[in-house]
């Protein structure tokens, strides 16, 4: 049995927000559309996956399925039903046995949900069959007022994709009037017997912000893992004017005795980050032996971990440094600070976070012999 997966991805998506239409909007740093196409492909029964899109968007589309071996893409038409109509007609003259109708802005239907519609249509007196989920919220009519109640037991929310036998329901839209909302309608206006099988809560309906932001949420909980690490680092005071702290030149009757601009704070941080991908530590990647070494600023060492995370696919969520020293003092300096290692990070100010403490003049820190600086970074890697 040969399956072929349509999606419907001409519309304008306006609701959404947004400069482009929503399913070239990125959940996850990965465009609406391409996740829809991924949830699709991977599945046994279907052999192949076709989208259908406004030409008008064909740059979007190139852009979003770079890399993926698809048919060209079918132009669609002024409402859903002229674009699910488009789809059919194009599979016309080679049809496959089974087609999977589905709308690019239900991006993230669970192989389960695609399981259940092909054993359905194991069934030959099945034409077709559509996932749902019950309405289990009490219903009642009214303007202003409630009126009446309304029986819920007999009531379902449908989803997409919805599955059919191909030839009857190229003939049901063939027949079909203009105003219908999806397959389904067509369906049985057309006398086609169709299953119900059960529907998935992740596979809900993108249409506004606050969807975009329940995705986010959602790929960000299944598809990556939370790593966190610390780092430490200690510099002794030496002569100079002046010290580097979070890469910050600060006015100091002393300075830091290192191989490098001996910066505790971005030392401890450039650990913490190398520690989250297990990549060694900074000794490591900038050895102290090493003469090109000498003077350096230490915010290329803190950029180039951040460059390792990356590479590895990760998100730096946040970053916490705690300066321990009797003096300088911290609080005057704390801002440029965090927006220092933020600029160094590419992240945002409000993940940072910058402390300082003393040791109530206990230790060599209490003697003014030298700073310390502790750090933990905590960052998201692809699952």
């Amino acid at each position: 049995m040969r399956a072929t997966a349509l999606i419907v991805a001409a519309g304008k998506g306006i609701r959404a927000g947004g400069a482009s239409p929503k399913q070239y909007q990125l959940v996850a740093g990965v465009p609406l559309l391409r996740h829809a196409i991924e949830h699709l492909r991977p599945h046994q029964a279907i052999t192949s996956v076709q989208v259908i899109i406004n030409p008008d968007d064909r740059a979007h589309y190139d852009a979003a399925t770079q890399g993926l071996d698809l048919p060209p893409p079918i132009a669609g038409g002024a409402t859903r039903q002229a674009s699910a109509r488009a789809g059919l007609e194009a599979l016309a003259a080679d049809p496959p046995d089974l087609v999977l109708v589905h709308d690019a802005a239900r991006a993230f239907v669970p192989c389960t949900l695609l399981d259940a519609l092909f054993t359905a249509l194991e069934d030959p007196a099945n034409h077709g069959a559509v996932p749902a989920l019950p309405v289990i919220d009490s219903l009642r009519r009214g303007h202003g007022h409630f009126t009446a109640s309304v029986d819920r037991d007999s009531l379902w929310r449908v989803q997409t994709p919805q599955a059919f036998r191909f030839v009857p329901l190229l003939a049901a839209h063939r027949a079909a009037p203009e105003g219908a909302t999806d397959e389904l309608g067509i369906a049985l206006a057309a006398g086609l017997r169709v299953a119900i099988t059960p529907g998935d809560e992740r596979a809900f309906k993108i249409t506004d912000p606050q969807d975009f932001a329940r995705a986010q949420m959602m790929q960000v909980s299944t598809s990556s893992i939370p790593r966190t690490a610390s780092g430490f680092d200690v510099h002794a005071f030496g002569p100079g004017d002046h010290v580097w702290l979070a890469g910050v030149r600060i006015p100091h009757s002393h300075g830091l005795i290192g191989h490098s601009d001996a910066d505790a704070g971005l030392h401890a941080l450039t650990d913490a980050l190398l520690g989250t991908i297990a990549a060694g530590d900074i000794g490591d990647h900038f050895p102290p032996s090493d003469p090109q070494w000498k003077g350096a600023a230490s915010d290329r060492f803190l950029a180039h971990a951040a460059s390792l995370v990356r590479a590895r696919g990760g998100t730096i969520d946040f970053v916490d440094l705690t300066l321990i020293c009797e003096r300088p003092k911290i609080g005057p300096h704390r801002a440029a600070m965090q927006a220092r290692v933020a600029a160094i990070l590419k992240i945002d100010p409000g993940q940072v976070s910058i402390k300082a403490t003393t040791t109530e003049l206990l230790g060599f820190t209490g003697r003014s012999e030298g700073i310390a600086a502790q750090a933990m970074a905590s960052v998201r890697l692809p699952a």
